[in-house]
């Protein structure tokens, strides 16, 4: 049954969007807090790799790596199908669930006495995760009047990405003085004073009475598990071996088998001809080229700065905080630069100031000062400041604004997916002796100038297939 309109504070429908909604500003806020934490676990993470590798868990290499990617996997699967829930159920009740799950994800991790206890709780962090992320942005296109929603979008974009680097630095606060369990206490902390917040102040939404899609789900959900597989061993079994391709193909083959069975279903998770939209194709393939050059940074920001200028913890994690500066200060902007030349040419010159970033930070090296390190990834970021808006709005406005969560979760789901092959790509360009970080200062300069060429003519590639699809 439709959920039926209380009042307006309390419940909105697609009609209640004409006007701006009265808690909307609130929400926003709101919304991009959740959107900056959940990004933040998984990019706080990473600094945890050293601490965690040295515990009374013991973990294998590849123990290590589920240990931080299975967030990201759960997070990435699950995004789709729940944004599909959101539109299904009303928002309200799916971003609270999701809440709950993050944090007491991040508890369970906390208290983790085994490895495998530790997975499951980063599974359930990165399930209530994708619960919540598609819900953040899907409330705000119906909160916002549409001349705002670009504002807004710009907002929630800046959060996203400014929410990694932010994570980078309370993650390095964290470590420097807490054990590695310190780190899911802060954030399971958090995710728990955020639900008592959103519990009495988050708006109900309209329920859509149509049936979900468990079988499109499901081979969504395994398609993308699959992808990610190969990604996270590719780094340690070898890129030709026969787990890892094998995991490719099944990939291919489960998404093949998802957009059949969409084609044939009346109710789709959602329907594969969307990405036959200009906008949507353009959007997806942008967020994803935009993280994937993004996440290749944050991958050796941290090494980068703890072996080559001998960096704490904590130091590396505030030293990188302009980034988030710059990126910010390009997602403001970045609304009325489209406004005055139209979204293709911002996307166009997002795309030139990520790649340029990446390209310049071939050549930093271990003498190279702070100001010159610091000015590569803030022009890269920069740029992706300045795409995301467009992009991510293009996927929203691309579909209907009953079906705000799918399209949230696409854009959730293209972001992922990105982030998770930048990661792989540097990873490789570094090698599994980095891991530890104990590669001299001379040995991680030169394979991040491979890397980072590589990443930078990707992006250059990439970037202009989007614009060429924008319209």
């Amino acid at each position: 049954m439709v959920e039926q309109q209380v009042t307006p504070v309390r419940e909105v429908g697609v009609s209640a969007a004409a006007a701006r909604h009265p808690r909307a500003r609130e929400m926003l806020v709101l919304m991009m807090v959740c959107a900056a934490m959940v990004q933040g676990m998984a990019a706080a993470m990473n600094l945890a790799v050293p601490a965690l590798s040295r515990s009374s868990l013991h973990p294998s290499p590849t123990g290590l790596v589920w240990i931080v990617d299975t967030y990201l996997v759960a997070f990435a699967c699950l995004l789709i199908p729940a944004g599909a829930l959101a539109d299904r159920f009303g928002r309200k009740g799916v971003m609270l669930t999701g809440l709950g799950l993050f944090a007491g994800g991040c508890l369970i991790s906390g208290s983790a006495g085994t490895v495998p206890v530790l997975v499951v709780g980063r599974a359930v962090a990165g399930a209530g995760a994708a619960l919540m992320l598609p819900v953040t942005l899907g409330l705000l296109m119906l909160l916002f009047p549409a001349a705002e929603r670009p504002k807004a979008v710009a907002a929630w974009t800046s959060a996203v990405a400014a929410g990694g680097i932010l994570g980078n630095a309370v993650g390095g606060a964290v470590l420097q003085y807490l054990p590695w369990q310190g780190l899911f206490v802060v954030f399971g902390t958090a995710g728990a004073m955020v639900l008592a917040v959103a519990i009495p102040r988050v708006p109900r939404t309209a329920r859509r009475d149509t049936p979900l899609d468990p079988v499109g789900s499901l081979l969504l959900a395994a398609a993308v598990v699959a992808l990610l597989y190969g990604l996270v061993e590719g780094r340690e079994l070898g890129w030709g071996s026969a787990a890892v391709l094998v995991s490719f193909a099944a990939s291919v083959l489960i998404g093949a088998l998802f957009v059949v069975v969409g084609l044939r279903r009346e109710h789709p998770l959602f329907d594969p001809r969307v990405f036959a939209l200009p906008r949507l194709r353009a959007g997806a393939l942008g967020v994803a080229t935009a993280f994937f050059g993004a996440f290749a940074m944050f991958y050796v920001n941290a090494q980068y700065l703890t072996v080559a200028h001998g960096y704490s913890m904590l130091l590396a994690g505030c030293a990188i905080v302009p980034i988030a500066l710059a990126m910010t200060a390009a997602s403001r902007s970045s609304v009325g630069l489209v406004r005055r030349f139209g979204a293709r040419r911002v996307v166009a010159l997002g795309f030139t100031a990520q790649a340029a970033g990446l390209a310049i930070f071939s050549l930093v090296g271990p003498g190279t000062p702070y100001l010159g390190y610091i000015a590569c990834p803030a022009l890269a970021l920069a740029g992706v400041g300045l795409a995301l808006p467009p992009l991510s709005g293009g996927i929203m406005t691309a579909l209907p604004l009953e079906s705000a969560g799918a399209g949230s979760g696409i854009n959730g789901a293209a972001r992922e997916i990105g982030s998770a092959l930048g990661v792989a790509a540097m990873g490789t360009a570094l090698g599994s002796h980095t891991a530890g970080h104990s590669v001299s200062a001379a040995a991680l300069s030169s394979s991040m100038d491979g890397g980072f060429r590589v990443v930078a003519c990707a992006v250059a590639v990439l970037g202009a297939l989007v614009v060429w699809w924008s319209e």
